[in-house]
């Protein structure tokens, strides 16, 4: 029986991403027990992947170089006896530990110049592979080999025993259909559609009869505030109250959610909701949401995709121009109740 370890993105929605590959590396080796070395905040993602036989703790924490605890890890990880390990991430860190761990075979795109580090070293083609989901399910296949097409959308599985307990700890109730607005995105600003828009959406959503979930970090709970009273309290600030476990239960119980370009924004895609995404200073070719339920809202501005983290121009137009009427006539386009919904108000 085949054994891999994978040393996982640290980005919820790059783990997300990486979903997809877990999976054809089981088509290509059955009977793979496939281990995956992740960060303490990924771990539920990995909880709800039937692919992944079991998870290890990535200790390390970003830009920690800590030499002496990679060892230490290492010689963990060497009792597993992997056959092989691949690497996601680019950094030379991040190729460390399974070097330490004497896997034999070490694959992974060449990154920061991790040459001895990997023995089995991938040339990156960001033409032929310009997306993440690509680059990822690329280290699946021997050296030179066509990627198979199409690949599969991620798919988190949601286990609605765990739901009612997470309402029941939350102490919410599951009485209306539900708007689940995902407002925040940890690279910054730039990629945060305006609490006044979400709060106006969420108006329209509880004219229609739907209760407005908001779910983030404990980072996102002041903008999460800012929803919830601008909305009149209408959408309820669940940011900084949840687990990424609970969140990804309860955004499994919504009709529709509502998000920036997020690692919140993949949970959804996977869970298979319809989805509409907001775009600013990114863009969704390299990480779209893989999805066929979702709907792209970007303004295309010529100054954007900018990928900064604050609007280099100091007004941040790509997403204060996109308007909450953009948003809710995608939300219609998906879900057809919707607007089946308003036309019967008097």
């Amino acid at each position: 029986m085949k054994k891999i370890l994978i040393i996982a993105p640290s980005w919820v929605g790059d783990s997300v991403m990486a979903q997809p590959l877990y999976r054809r590396l089981h088509e290509r080796h059955p009977g793979l027990s496939l281990h995956v070395f992740a960060p303490q905040w990924t771990l539920p993602l990995l909880a709800r992947m039937p692919e992944v036989a079991e998870a290890h703790l990535n200790p390390f924490g970003h830009g920690a170089l800590d030499l002496i605890g990679r060892w230490k890890t290492a010689r963990k990880l060497r009792m597993e006896r992997f056959d092989q390990v691949i690497v996601l991430p680019n950094s030379l860190k991040s190729a460390l530990v399974p070097f330490f761990a004497g896997i034999p075979l070490r694959s992974g795109f060449v990154g920061e110049s991790r040459y001895g580090l990997l023995n089995d070293m991938r040339e990156l083609d960001e033409n032929r592979l310009p997306m993440m989901v690509e680059r990822f399910c690329a280290l699946a296949e021997v050296r030179g080999a066509a990627l198979p097409r199409p690949i599969p959308h991620p798919r988190l599985q949601a286990n609605p025993a765990s739901q009612r307990a997470t309402l029941d700890c939350l102490g919410l109730a599951h009485d209306k259909p539900i708007a689940a607005f995902c407002p925040g995105a940890e690279y910054g600003p730039a990629k945060r559609w305006p609490a006044r828009h979400f709060a106006e959406l969420a108006r329209r959503f509880a004219a229609a009869g739907y209760a407005v979930w908001l779910f983030g970090s404990g980072k996102d709970h002041d903008i999460g505030e800012d929803i919830a009273r601008l909305s009149d309290g209408i959408a309820v600030n669940l940011c900084g109250s949840t687990g990424l476990d609970q969140a990804i239960d309860l955004i499994g119980l919504a009709e529709i959610a509502v998000c920036n370009d997020s690692g919140l924004m993949h949970v959804a895609a996977a869970l298979d909701k319809p989805l509409v995404a907001l775009y600013g200073s990114s863009s969704p070719d390299f990480t779209p949401p893989l999805s066929d339920k979702a709907e792209i809202i970007t303004l295309g501005m010529d100054c954007s995709p900018c990928f900064e983290r604050t609007c280099p121009f100091g007004h941040t137009d790509c997403l204060e121009k996109l308007e909450p009427q953009r948003a809710w006539q995608a939300a219609q386009r998906l879900v057809p109740s919707l607007q089946a919904t308003v036309n019967a108000q008097p």
